[in-house]
């Protein structure tokens, strides 16, 4: 059974919210429908007339890419321009393009993990924190022949998280009083007689992705018709989502050194670099794409280095002289997306019992070539 684009898309979406972009970002559906079965799904960088290809040659009527094909409104749609080729290319073979950009950055196991990953930094944190989930506290009282099924339940929704932490409750023993009105049927009493009865305060905390469904899931194990519970917004917070990452390498390199394992690790065939190459490194910033506004948010943090593409001639000596080194893979570095969102797609597509496939594209869409 082949998936509907509006299932692959939302599987893409439960990995890249589109929450996690950054403001006007140019994200989502660009081009085409989602109303059609997926035969095969086509991950690009960039979105070429070789990739266009590629595409037709393989089947796929979808199109996952990393840049946007369509970055300002369009005062036409002529067909005689190199873009409006592209777009009639597109269209008349009926493949849709989604893109996935800075929320793909952002999102937790993404392009600035996987960055740091073959950069070999340990437990990154973000470079620049963009946003953090809202905590709340659960708190319910359940009668103590329930206490462990209701509890289950709420756990099992996904509260009770903190930090690399599961299953956090806290429960206390206490007296509850409620009076039966008239046309109820109470679980425990008899209506019209105040009741007293031993009951159990469980306390947990749960982000706002998982409350609805804490909630519900409390409510349906509850044997109460009348569930007394209470939410409260903390002042703490969850887990911070940001562009970039920054932390200390697994054991500390030479420039040099870190130079060739990016060149490897990225697939390119070159890398500029600030800075002395017999220089110790120890802690390193990444960050998928332009990065020159990022070498203050490095310097910071406390950083060595920071990897990063495209890279201005004036950020660069802004950078040597605040004695920040850097290695500039170049923006097309950002292509080790392809093969890790075909096989994250992929491997989720399948898990849901669906024949359509995730292909990783192979044309390098590098636009500079070294002389």
């Amino acid at each position: 059974m082949l998936a509907k684009g509006q299932t692959v898309i939302q599987l893409m979406e439960k990995f890249a919210p589109k929450s996690l972009a950054v403001e006007n970002d140019k994200i989502g559906l660009q081009l085409g429908t989602l109303d059609k079965e997926i035969s095969k799904v086509l991950v690009a960088l960039d979105v070429t007339h070789e990739v266009v290809d590629e595409a037709i040659a393989l089947g796929a009527n979808l199109i996952v890419a990393h840049h946007a094909i369509i970055f300002r409104p369009l005062a036409n749609l002529r067909t005689d321009t190199p873009m409006g080729g592209l777009y009639e290319k597109l269209i008349k073979n009926d493949i849709a393009v989604y893109i996935s950009h800075t929320n793909l950055d952002v999102a937790e196991g993404g392009m600035n993990d996987w960055m740091a990953e073959l950069a070999g930094i340990v437990q990154p944190k973000p470079l620049e924190e963009l946003q953090s989930e809202s905590l709340f506290k659960l708190v319910v009282y359940v009668p103590a022949t329930h206490h462990r099924s209701v509890l289950d339940a709420i756990l099992a929704a996904g509260a009770g998280v903190i930090g690399d932490y599961s299953h956090c409750s806290f429960s206390t023993e206490g007296t509850g009083t409620f009076l039966p009105g008239s046309g109820t049927n109470p679980h425990i009493g008899t209506p019209g007689r105040l009741e007293r009865t031993e009951e159990i305060r469980i306390e947990t905390v749960l982000t706002e992705s998982v409350r609805s469904k804490a909630v519900q899931a409390m409510i349906k194990a509850h044997p109460y018709e009348e569930v007394a519970y209470d939410l409260y917004a903390l002042e703490q917070k969850g887990k911070a989502y940001g562009l970039g990452r920054i932390g200390k390498l697994a054991e500390p390199k030479t420039l040099a050194e870190l130079t060739e394992i990016v060149k490897k690790g990225f697939d390119v065939p070159a890398a500029r670099v600030v800075g002395d190459p017999d220089r110790l490194v120890k802690k390193a910033a990444v960050l998928g794409g332009s990065g020159s506004r990022y070498i203050h948010h490095a310097i910071r943090q406390g950083a060595d280095v920071l990897i990063t593409g495209d890279i201005d001639y004036h950020t660069a000596h802004d950078a040597l002289m605040a004695g920040l080194a850097i290695i500039d893979p170049g923006h097309n570095s950002e292509k080790i997306m392809k093969r890790e969102v075909a096989k994250l797609l992929g491997g989720m597509l399948a898990d849901s019992g669906s024949d359509t496939t995730v292909h990783a594209s192979r044309p390098n869409t590098e636009p500079f070539r070294f002389a």
